[in-house]
C-alpha cells in the first residue's frame, strides 16, 4: 500500500494478512518485483502452493493459494508482486481462475515403472531467483523451457507436456534478509501440461504476455 500526497490510502483488493516469515526482519528498502502467468491443465494428482508476500510477518500484504487432490484441473493464474522500495509503496495483484472436476482420472499406473528422468535447475544470485523442474518416471515428454538471466533481470518460460512425474518449484527474494517475494511448489501426477512465465528483478519491466 501506499500514501499518496493527497492523503487518500490504496490497499491492494487482495491483500491478505497472515503469519509468513516472522523470524525475518522487515527488510526496507530492499526493492524486489515479480509477474507470474501460468496456466496448467492436469488429469491425474495435482499438489501445489503459491505464497506471495511483500514483506514479512505482520507487515504488507500476503496472498497464499494451493490445490490438492485426484481429479482434472484447468486452472491460469495472473500474478505481480512489487515490495520493499524505498518510497514505502508494497503491492499484490492477483488473478486465479479454475475448472475443478474430481472425476475419474484418466491416468492409470504403468505395470511397469519407467527410470526415465529430466532435470533443469537455473539460479540467478543477482537477482535473487531460483526455478527448477524435474520429471520421473516418465511415459511422455515434451518439454520447451526457455532462460534469460542478467544482473537486473530473471525471466524463465516454461511449456511443458507430461505422461508421468512432474514436480516444479520457484523463489524469488532478493537478499537473505529480504522476505521471499514468491515461492511455489508443485508436484503433479498423470497428463499434465503445463506453461508458465516468470519474470523478476529489480528493474523488471512486466511485460510478458499471457500463455
Amino acid at each position: 500500500m501506499k500514501w499518496w500526497q493527497s492523503g487518500f490510502l490504496m490497499i491492494s483488493v487482495f491483500s491478505i494478512i497472515a503469519c509468513l516469515g516472522l523470524l525475518v526482519p522487515p527488510a526496507a528498502g530492499v526493492a524486489q518485483n515479480m509477474t507470474e502467468h501460468s496456466w496448467i491443465y492436469n488429469q491425474g494428482y495435482s499438489d501445489d502452493m503459491r505464497i506471495y508476500q511483500t514483506t514479512s510477518g505482520f507487515h504488507g500484504q500476503k496472498l497464499v493459494t494451493g490445490t490438492r487432490g485426484t481429479g482434472t484441473i484447468s486452472r491460469s493464474i495472473d500474478a505481480h508482486v512489487y515490495g520493499g522500495f524505498e518510497d514505502g509503496f508494497n503491492e499484490i495483484w492477483a488473478n486465479e481462475w479454475g475448472v475443478y472436476q474430481n472425476k475419474p482420472s484418466l491416468y492409470s499406473e504403468p505395470i511397469t515403472k519407467s527410470d526415465l528422468r529430466n532435470a533443469l535447475c537455473a539460479k540467478n544470485y543477482e537477482v535473487g531467483s531460483i526455478y527448477s523442474e524435474s520429471y520421473s518416471e516418465i511415459r511422455d515428454l515434451v518439454k520447451d523451457t526457455s532462460v534469460s538471466q542478467t544482473n537486473e533481470n530473471s525471466v524463465y518460460s516454461i511449456h511443458t507436456e507430461a505422461d508421468g512425474t512432474a514436480r516444479v518449484g520457484a523463489r524469488v527474494q532478493r537478499s537473505t534478509s529480504s522476505a521471499p517475494a514468491y515461492i511455489m511448489t508443485g508436484s503433479y501426477q498423470g497428463y499434465t501440461n503445463m506453461r508458465m512465465q516468470l519474470e523478476s528483478g529489480n528493474a523488471s519491466i512486466m511485460t510478458l504476455p499471457c500463455p
